[in-house]
C-alpha cells in the first residue's frame, strides 16, 4: 500500500513541476508538447530499467546505477542550458515564485521517514533526506508568497537556496554510502529501497530536477535585474 501511495504521489508531483515549469514560459504549444512528450519519456525509461531491476546493487557493476541515471539527467539539463540559447532563454523566464513554489513538493520527504520507520531505509539516509526535504518545502510556502509580493530580500532566498542544495548534496552523499554491493558503501544498513520502484523515481528524477532549479534560482539572484524585490515577483 505505501509503494502505491508513493507512486502516485511521485507521478503527481513529476506531473506538477512539468506543468508549473512549461507553463510559465511563452513556449509555443508544439514547443510544450515536446516538452511534456520528453519528460513523459524519460519517466518511462526509469519506470522500464526499475522494472527489471536495472537499479539494483550490482547491475552497473561498482558505480551504483541510480547515481549514473542522477548524474546523466544532471549533464543534460546543464548541457541544455550552456549550448541551447533558445532553453536557456526561455528557463529564465520562469518567475523566481514559481521556482520556489516548485520544492513546495518536498514535503513528501516524509516518505522517507515513514520507510526509516517501516525499517526500509537505514540512518542516516532516511532521517536526514527526510527532515531536510520537509524542512525546505514547508519554508518555500511563505517564502514564495513574498517574493510573489515582493516583500522578500533576495538575501533570504539565497540563504533558502543554500540550504535546498545542501540537502540534496547530502541525502546524494549518505545514500551512495549507504548502498550495498558497492566500494563507497560506509553506513551499515542498506539503501537498495531507494533503487526500486517507485521510489528510484526519487533520485534518478526528482532530484536532479530540484538541483537544477536550485541553480537556475542562483543564477536569477546574480542578475543585476534579480536585485529589485519586483524583480523577483516579475
Amino acid at each position: 500500500m505505501l509503494d502505491l501511495i508513493g507512486t502516485i504521489a511521485e507521478v503527481a508531483l513529476v506531473a506538477v513541476l512539468a506543468g508549473l515549469f512549461v507553463g510559465a514560459t511563452s513556449l509555443a504549444s508544439r514547443a510544450r508538447i515536446a516538452a511534456f512528450v520528453g519528460v513523459g519519456l524519460w519517466l518511462a525509461a526509469l519506470v522500464a530499467i526499475g522494472a527489471v531491476g536495472g537499479f539494483g546493487p550490482g547491475a552497473t557493476g561498482p558505480v551504483p546505477a541510480v547515481g549514473i541515471a542522477l548524474f546523466a539527467a544532471l549533464a543534460a539539463g546543464l548541457i541544455a542550458y550552456f549550448r541551447v540559447p533558445r532553453f536557456r532563454e526561455r528557463v529564465l523566464q520562469i518567475p523566481m515564485p514559481v521556482l520556489i513554489a516548485a520544492n513546495i513538493g518536498r514535503v513528501l520527504g516524509v516518505f522517507f521517514l515513514i520507510l526509516y520507520g517501516a525499517g526500509r531505509l537505514p540512518a542516516p539516509f532516511a532521517p536526514s533526506a527526510g527532515w531536510g526535504d520537509v524542512a525546505v518545502g514547508l519554508i518555500a510556502v511563505p517564502l514564495a508568497a513574498m517574493a510573489a509580493s515582493g516583500s522578500v530580500r533576495p538575501v533570504w532566498i539565497a540563504l533558502w537556496n543554500a540550504l535546498g542544495m545542501l540537502d540534496l548534496i547530502t541525502a546524494v552523499a549518505l545514500g551512495v554510502t549507504s548502498q550495498p554491493g558497492t566500494p563507497f558503501q560506509v553506513f551499515s544498513g542498506s539503501a537498495e529501497a531507494i533503487t526500486t520502484l517507485p521510489w528510484v523515481l526519487v533520485p534518478t528524477l526528482l532530484v536532479p530536477a530540484y538541483f537544477l532549479t536550485h541553480l537556475l534560482i542562483l543564477r536569477k539572484l546574480r542578475a543585476p535585474r534579480a536585485v529589485s524585490r519586483a524583480a523577483l515577483a516579475a
